[in-house]
């Protein structure tokens, strides 16, 4: 009897030390395993580059811009502002014509705006501009030398001498000579008419990447005023805009802006050449070299700099020993002022 008396005291410890360690194992928290997540390093996403740019601004396209440029002579007659269409103009000369009233050479060949105008009457130093740009050229008038240049066919263009009251049209909201007015869509429907070819668009100027451009260099230049008389019905001015990057034009102290869309006029480049100006007749109208090369200034991003101009194969560009200076990619402004009396006293640089 002792023996089974020990044998069930035996079991009975040994029911009571399992018990009590299966009650430790139920109290004892369950150990998540550690997850390894590797951690994947993004690679900044490159800025695709597009095939193809425009030959006057620089700016990327993914179609072909291989299409012909058009340059139209436009009013800058006081009655004449403000004007339309030249915000979406790559290009702009300014050059005097007669007295102190300077005439554009308004080049379009990125943007085709709806309207265009007032347009002007031609003379021969924007013919030959508008010829090393192959551009169709656009005019509602000529000089003596002009009409002598379009009648021998030296350069394909539309004349509103010719298209008055069809290609052209006449504003009723101003009097001639300053309310003559095109149509890009007009200008497209007279060049078939006329069977001109709207391929091939002019040769590419040098532009800066957008990295180049954050480190151009160069006294500062926050505005530029240009005088062309002591008048002032031409003189114009510039001034920096550091929220856009861009230049806002003044004509004398109002700011430029389009007729239709009210959108003001913004520049990237202002390039400004001293050239040879002779008179050649009694009425005032002028000869003007732009073959020698001479003078200049470059105003890019509130900096300025003096360079050189040179004729390149009918293109002005701006050049420092020797070598084509790129300019930033948009839009830019070409004005031409006189040798007498020479940048020195055309330009005030503001910093």
């Amino acid at each position: 009897m002792r023996v089974k008396k020990w044998a069930v005291f035996v079991l009975a410890f040994l029911l009571l030390l399992s018990g009590c360690s299966n009650e430790k194992k139920e109290k004892e928290p369950v150990k998540k395993e550690k997850t390894v997540t590797q951690t994947e390093t993004k690679q900044p996403e490159e800025k695709p580059v597009d095939p193809y740019f425009y030959p006057l601004t620089g700016v990327g396209s993914e179609t072909s811009t291989d299409t012909r440029a058009v340059a139209v002579m436009i009013n800058n007659h006081p009655k004449a502002r403000p004007q339309s269409g030249l915000t979406k103009a790559d290009l702009i000369y300014e050059i005097l014509a007669e007295g102190d009233i300077t005439r554009f050479l308004a080049v379009f060949q990125s943007e085709k705006p709806k309207n265009i105008g007032p347009v002007r009457s031609a003379r021969d130093y924007y013919i030959f501009l508008a010829k090393g740009l192959n551009a169709l050229y656009i005019a509602h008038g000529y000089s003596p030398e002009a009409k002598k240049l379009l009648n021998s066919n030296y350069i394909d263009n539309l004349n509103g001498m010719v298209y008055d009251g069809t290609l052209f049209k006449r504003s009723k909201t101003r009097k001639a000579p300053h309310n003559s007015y095109i149509t890009y869509e007009n200008i497209l429907k007279g060049a078939k008419q006329k069977k001109y070819s709207m391929e091939k668009g002019p040769a590419a100027f040098t532009f800066l990447t957008e990295e180049e451009t954050k480190n151009i260099t160069g006294a500062e230049a926050k505005s530029v005023k240009i005088k062309y008389s002591n008048g002032g019905i031409s003189n114009s001015k510039f001034e920096f805009d550091a929220v856009t990057g861009k230049y806002k034009r003044f004509s004398g102290d109002e700011l430029m802006v389009d007729l239709d869309t009210k959108e003001p006029m913004l520049v990237d480049n202002i390039f400004i050449v001293e050239a040879k100006h002779r008179f050649i007749d009694s009425y005032g109208r002028r000869e003007i070299d732009f073959e020698s090369g001479g003078k200049a200034y470059l105003l890019q991003k509130g900096k300025v700099n003096q360079v050189e101009w040179k004729n390149m194969n009918g293109e002005i560009v701006p050049v420092k020993n020797g070598v084509e200076v790129p300019l930033v990619q948009g839009k830019t402004w070409i004005n031409v002022v006189p040798t007498d009396p020479g940048l020195e006293k055309s330009i005030s640089l503001n910093k």
